[in-house]
């Protein structure tokens, strides 16, 4: 498959676009018009993972190693920022006197 500007939409690029979403989502990345850090979305980042954790029950078995490699490295990633992003969430609502 390709785009309308001729590049070949892979499998690979599937997973990377989808974890971009996700670190959108996190506030990881900022916003190219404002130069600012994006809103956190953690129900968002939830989505994408899910998503992604979709693809890999979905694709068993019928990826190449790499690929299935670069999935489970993925979902490893996104799910242990998650966990992280969660504990941040909790830390700033502790309030101390």
């Amino acid at each position: 498959m390709t785009t309308e500007t001729g590049s070949q939409v892979t499998f690979a690029s599937l997973i990377i676009s989808l974890a971009t979403t996700a670190a959108v989502h996190f506030g990881d990345l900022v916003d190219p018009a404002t130069g600012q850090p994006g809103e956190r979305n953690l129900d968002g980042a939830r989505q994408m993972i899910e998503i992604l954790s979709i693809l890999q029950s979905k694709t068993k078995g019928n990826l190449d190693p790499d690929e299935a490699a670069m999935l489970e490295n993925v979902l490893y990633e996104l799910r242990l920022r998650f966990v992280d992003a969660q504990r941040e969430g909790s830390a700033s609502r502790i309030i101390t006197p």
